[in-house]
């Protein structure tokens, strides 16, 4: 209860308070009523920075969802144990790792100019793009690089998921005669809905908050092409110094996550096996 009330209720409620206020951490703050959310509904970079974070989070829950489904299938299908653990610990070491490490790895392998993808794409008549100065490109590079580095723990909830189904069902079925794309269908996907659905939650928090590999890579651009939400907070708040307007940031940010949440869990009933 002390660790929420000292790093979760206690800043919401500050940032709340100085939302209303401008204050730049120097002077004194003045009250400025709802002027920093006006500012926000008229501000093209707000948008532009929801956008991208929409973009984002919807690329992450994707890729995450099918990839660590698969990788999960894979490893669940009855492989080698020594191989298994092999491939588990393979996926999953990447998480471990720090997003700054990445960040600078990642800056390597997708250099324009001696990075290893280019060069290898090269060598089979593939013109790569400059990844994180092509304003088309730098979305989904982040994109893959938040995959690369976030999928392991995605894969363990759904390795997780899979091994919870009882063997017997899929049995029972293999000698119904069901083929496996049946029971893909029909048995696991269903089974698995709840663990989808957490998967689907947490990967979207988790996306919808990117910062790292941006402020790190990319600082927003190229032509804010990969400005995100958080990334924008960080510009007002921590360069601009306008402390108030930032907390009005925060404010939204906190309330797009809270309502995306809750249509989720409305959505609960419909798409999620309750059995």
């Amino acid at each position: 209860m002390l660790l929420f009330l000292v790093f979760i209720l206690g800043p919401l409620i500050a940032a709340f308070i100085l939302s209303f206020f401008h204050y730049d951490l120097l002077t004194p703050p003045e009250y400025a009523g709802l002027e920093n959310f006006q500012a926000l509904a008229t501000d093209p970079l707000v948008l532009r920075a929801l956008g991208n974070t929409f973009l984002f989070s919807l690329g992450s829950m994707v890729t995450h969802l099918v990839g660590g489904l698969l990788l999960a299938l894979a490893v669940n299908s009855g492989i080698n144990k020594v191989l298994g653990y092999l491939v588990r610990s393979a996926v999953f070491f990447p998480f471990l790792i720090s997003w700054a490490a990445v960040a600078l790895i990642w800056q390597f392998v997708l250099d324009p100019a001696f990075g290893l993808l280019n060069h290898y794409l090269g060598t089979i008549g593939i013109s790569a793009p400059n990844w994180f100065a092509d304003p088309a490109w730098a979305l989904p590079a982040i994109i893959g690089i938040d995959f690369w580095h976030t999928i392991g723990y995605t894969f363990l909830i759904m390795l997780a998921g899979l091994q919870t189904i009882p063997r017997e069902i899929n049995e029972a079925a293999t000698v119904d005669g069901a083929s496996a794309v049946q029971r893909f269908f029909h048995i696991t996907l269903p089974l698995m809905s709840p663990t989808l659905f957490f998967a689907t939650i947490v990967t979207f928090i988790g996306a919808f908050q990117i910062f790292d590999p941006i402020q790190i890579i990319t600082k927003g651009g190229p032509d804010d092409a990969t400005l995100s939400a958080v990334m924008y907070l960080y510009r007002t708040g921590f360069q601009a110094f306008e402390i108030g307007y930032a907390s009005s940031v925060a404010l939204v940010i906190f309330v797009v996550i809270m309502l995306v949440t809750l249509v989720q869990f409305i959505g609960l009933r419909r798409w999620v096996d309750q059995t």
